[in-house]
């Protein structure tokens, strides 16, 4: 009954977060040069700040460094100094220039399921970072297709299946994020694998989700 299978990028087929995370950290370190972090409550500011701007600025690297500069100016009171303002620059650039690691084994199990099914790539966030990780995978030759969206959402999924001819009920979407990549499948009708990541950023979890739908499994 499966005609497509799709994948998510970050986090899925090669790592991500980490490097978000390590840009999360040096930014804390910074802020917490002017203020008390337990008490400034730096993490849930930035996260505040992030989830603000999301509509604005979209997913990634770039909405990312935006926000943290906003975020800081705001926490330490227009304090911080000019120098860990282009800090703050210098880390986001460095995000994305992050080299695509691909996860262990990930080429062998995208190429196994290729062998017998289309496949589709279909990531979210900036269209220039996300093409040029696409291309530093060396995996974009094994996808029918390659789907760069600013959101994950059930319109954005039945659109490319609609582009595609398939179904809802014969498509399966592997990811890390339930908010993003099993969520909206299953409300078209679809099929989701979840394959955790160690480490996923706060806006891509749902707590509403139940693991154990039956229209999901968890590799």
């Amino acid at each position: 009954m499966i005609e497509l299978i799709g994948f998510d990028g970050d986090d899925t087929l090669w790592q991500s977060q980490d490097f978000y995370d390590a840009a999360q950290a040096e930014f804390e370190r910074i802020v917490g040069t002017y203020v008390d972090l337990a008490d400034a409550r730096v993490h849930e500011r930035l996260l505040a700040v992030e989830t603000r701007n999301i509509h604005v600025f979209g997913y990634g690297a770039k909405g990312m460094t935006l926000s943290m500069i906003e975020a800081a100016f705001d926490i330490t009171a227009g304090l911080i100094s000019s120098q860990h303002l282009h800090r703050l620059v210098g880390i986001g650039k460095e995000v994305l220039a992050h080299p695509v690691n691909l996860l262990p084994g990930i080429r062998e199990a995208v190429e196994a399921v290729a062998v017998d099914y289309r496949i589709v790539l279909i990531t979210k966030g900036d269209l220039i970072h996300q093409q040029a990780k696409v291309a530093r995978s060396d995996l974009g030759d094994l996808f029918h297709r390659i789907e760069i969206v600013s959101e994950k959402d059930p319109a954005a999924y039945a659109r490319v299946l609609a582009e595609c001819g398939v179904e809802a009920s014969s498509f399966v979407m592997v990811g890390n994020s339930l908010r993003s990549d099993i969520a909206p499948v299953i409300e078209l009708g679809g099929w989701g694998v979840y394959m955790p990541y160690h480490s996923t950023w706060s806006l891509e979890t749902n707590p509403e989700f139940a693991i154990g739908n039956p229209r999901m499994v968890q590799v």
